[in-house]
C-alpha cells in the first residue's frame, strides 16, 4: 500500500506556503500525483438570510474570483519549485459553492488517496473561506492529515498512535501505513482506566506484532488515566517529541461532537505536531 495521490486543500485568502511546501514535499517522498483544490462560498449563502446589496454582491463575487487566481498562482509557483524534476505531476482544481466548502472536497477526494489540510483552517462552523476539518473527515471516505500552519515539511523522526481498540483506530492505523513505514520511530499508546490496563497491554501487544508483520518496528506505552486523555496525551506527544500523531475519529459531524480515539478535538487544536485522522 502508498499513496499515489495527494490533495492539498489551501485556504482562500491567504498565503498557503508552509501547506503547498509539505504538502509538496510528500508528493515527492511518495512519487505521489498532488492536485490542489480551492473552495470559496459567496457571502449571501455563508451568513445567512440577512438583506445583502447587490453591489455587496458583486464586490464579493470580484473578490472570490481574484483570492482564487491567487490561491491557483501561488500553487503553481510553490509546486514547480518544490517538486522533483522527475515527478512534476500536478493539478489544480477550484469552486465556488453554494453548499458547505466540505460537500466539494470530500466529492473531489474520490480521486486521492489522501487530503492534506492546515490545522488554521479548521473551524467549528463553515463560512465562506473556511473549511470545517470535522465535517470533512466524516464525508470523504479518506484519511486527512492536518498540518501546523508554521509547518514547513513533515519530518517523522517519531509517530505516536493513539489507540483505543475500536474500529475507528484500525482503520487509521491501516490508512497510515505508508507512513508508519517511513518513521524513525513508532509508539502505540492506550489511555485505560486501572483495572483495564492488562487488557490494554494485550492490545497493545498485538498492535506491536501486527506493524512489526509489515516491516514497522514499533514499541508500546499503556498509560493510566487521570480522566484528562487529552492532556495526558498531548504530554506523551511531548515527551516522545513526535512530529505526527495517528488516530481515529468518530462520533457526530459536527466538530464540537468529535472525539479521537478518546479524547476531543482539542487534540487537534493544541497539537504542535501533524494529526493523522481517519475514519
Amino acid at each position: 500500500m502508498t499513496y499515489t495521490s495527494m490533495m492539498v486543500n489551501v485556504e482562500l485568502g491567504r498565503s498557503n506556503k508552509g501547506l503547498l511546501t509539505t504538502a509538496t514535499g510528500l508528493a515527492n517522498r511518495f512519487n505521489a500525483h498532488l492536485i490542489g483544490i480551492g473552495v470559496c462560498k459567496p457571502m449571501q449563502f455563508a451568513y445567512g438570510d440577512g438583506y445583502i446589496s447587490g453591489d455587496l454582491i458583486r464586490q464579493d463575487q470580484d473578490e472570490i474570483t481574484e483570492e482564487i487566481h491567487e490561491a491557483e498562482t501561488e500553487f503553481h509557483a510553490v509546486v514547480k519549485e518544490s517538486m522533483a524534476e522527475s515527478l512534476q505531476i500536478f493539478e489544480w482544481r477550484s469552486a465556488i459553492t453554494l453548499t458547505q466548502l466540505s460537500d466539494y472536497v470530500a466529492q473531489q477526494a474520490r480521486c486521492a488517496d489522501l487530503i492534506i489540510n492546515c490545522a488554521k483552517s479548521g473551524s467549528i462552523f463553515d463560512d465562506a473561506r473556511v473549511m470545517n476539518i470535522g465535517d470533512l473527515v466524516m464525508q470523504t471516505g479518506r484519511p486527512v492529515l492536518i498540518i501546523p500552519p508554521d509547518m514547513a515539511s513533515l519530518d517523522l523522526n517519531c509517530v505516536v498512535i493513539g489507540w483505543n481498540d475500536s474500529r475507528e483506530s484500525r482503520r487509521a492505523i491501516i490508512d497510515a501505513l505508508p507512513l508508519l513505514r517511513q518513521a524513525t520511530k513508532v509508539v502505540v499508546v492506550e489511555i485505560s482506566k486501572d483495572d483495564n490496563l492488562p487488557d490494554a497491554h494485550a492490545h497493545l501487544d498485538d498492535v506491536v506484532a501486527w506493524l512489526h508483520r509489515h516491516d514497522i518496528k514499533a514499541e508500546s506505552l499503556a498509560s493510566f488515566s487521570v480522566n484528562d486523555d487529552t492532556n495526558q496525551l498531548l504530554a506523551i506527544i511531548q515527551d516522545y517529541r513526535a512530529n505526527m500523531i495517528v488516530v481515529g475519529a468518530f462520533g457526530h459531524s459536527r466538530f464540537r461532537e468529535w472525539v479521537f480515539g478518546g479524547v476531543t478535538h482539542d487534540l487537534l487544536l493544541r497539537a504542535d505536531c501533524c494529526t493523522f485522522v481517519s475514519h
